[in-house]
């Protein structure tokens, strides 16, 4: 794959949002998410979603301008409706309220309804961190997933997301699908035409498969069996039936459903940890705990132990040096939109010694 400087790839990103009506500020946090993720190697979570984005903006599906409303606030929390905004959006803008919040008990924590898919989830939780604090994010997303023992999907792959500042240089970060594997992996496959390995998914009929299409028409697995099944529903309650939003197969396919909005629902516990002590003293106390992780005996043939969100951190500086890959689908998804909505096209390629 062609590798592109992230600058001017964010420049495109945002230039093509404008165009179909998002302010530019929001424009520009939306670019910054989507190519974060391409960044940090979670490119199932970027630019790749861009097209399907801009498509339901203009099918009236999306509204590129919405207004965040607080419905009801107490001390420490918060019940927003994002009217059809854009998720990563109107997710930051949410955050960004919680933040004095926490400053202030300690704790604080919103809802999110009325919202569409927000990406990665760890993105939020990233810059919660960077200001010192922990964000616990969850959010449901349409059916791909069946409850343990079925063979219909009714959970979205459900994600649960936390990251812990450190003095690595780092954030350690949690961010997993409670499937076995997240879709946008198989949708990934099914753009580039190849089969999926065996386990990840059923098809319609309960059938295991590797046919990428016939998995989506199917349902994803669980991860860890009836665990698995426990955390998409714990997720589905916080993010769906605790916040007044769509719940399982009620919500609305990114993809699929081109008549009616997503209607998806988020959760957000933030935590700071000035509450609890120092942050000096927690840095140095997890950057303890990571020394010690990585000193214990390893299996054979294992050359380091990693601690959760350190790969995408190496992943980060790799990209942040030598430009993000795009594969040829999302790269042509991009001239398309550039060109249709008159927006220039001025990526080139980064030549990798």
């Amino acid at each position: 794959m062609d590798r592109f400087d992230i600058q001017p790839l964010k420049q495109l990103v945002s230039r093509i949002a404008a165009a179909v009506g998002v302010p530019r500020d929001d424009a520009e946090l939306l670019a910054d998410a989507l190519i974060e993720a391409d960044v940090s190697g979670t490119s199932t979570h970027g630019v790749s979603r861009l097209a399907v984005y801009i498509k339901r903006i203009e099918k009236g599906l999306i509204d590129p301008k919405a207004a965040l409303r607080v419905e009801r606030q107490r001390a420490s929390t918060l019940v927003v409706d994002a009217f059809n905004g854009l998720g990563q959006v109107q997710a930051v803008k949410t955050l960004d309220l919680l933040l004095p919040m926490a400053q202030q008990t300690g704790t604080a924590s919103a809802t999110m309804r009325h919202s569409q898919h927000f990406g990665a989830a760890s993105y939020y939780c990233n810059r919660a961190a960077d200001q010192g604090m922990i964000l616990l994010a969850t959010t449901n997303c349409e059916p791909s997933m069946s409850p343990e023992g079925g063979c219909e999907a009714f959970f979205g792959t459900n994600p649960i997301a936390m990251s812990f500042p450190t003095g690595k240089g780092f954030h350690v970060k949690a961010d997993l699908a409670t499937s076995l594997v997240a879709r946008g992996n198989i949708i990934a496959a099914q753009k580039r035409g190849q089969h999926i390995p065996p386990g990840w998914a059923l098809d319609v009929d309960g059938n295991p498969t590797t046919d990428a299409a016939a998995a989506l028409a199917g349902t994803v697995l669980t991860m860890a069996g009836h665990k698995g099944y426990a955390l998409a529903l714990m997720v589905e309650v916080l993010s769906g039936v605790l916040s007044g939003a769509a719940v399982g197969a009620d919500i609305g396919s990114m993809y699929k459903h081109l008549d009616r909005p997503q209607d998806v629902g988020h959760f957000f516990c933030l935590i700071d940890i000035a509450a609890f002590m120092e942050l000096d003293q927690f840095k140095a106390r997890i950057d303890s705990m990571i020394d010690r992780i990585k000193a214990c005996r390893k299996r054979p043939g294992i050359e380091e132990i990693l601690v959760p969100g350190e790969r995408s951190y190496r992943t980060a500086v790799d990209r942040t040096q030598r430009g993000v890959p795009l594969d040829a689908a999302t790269l042509a998804e991009l001239r398309e939109l550039a060109g249709r909505l008159s927006v220039p096209f001025a990526l080139e390629p980064v030549v990798v010694g």
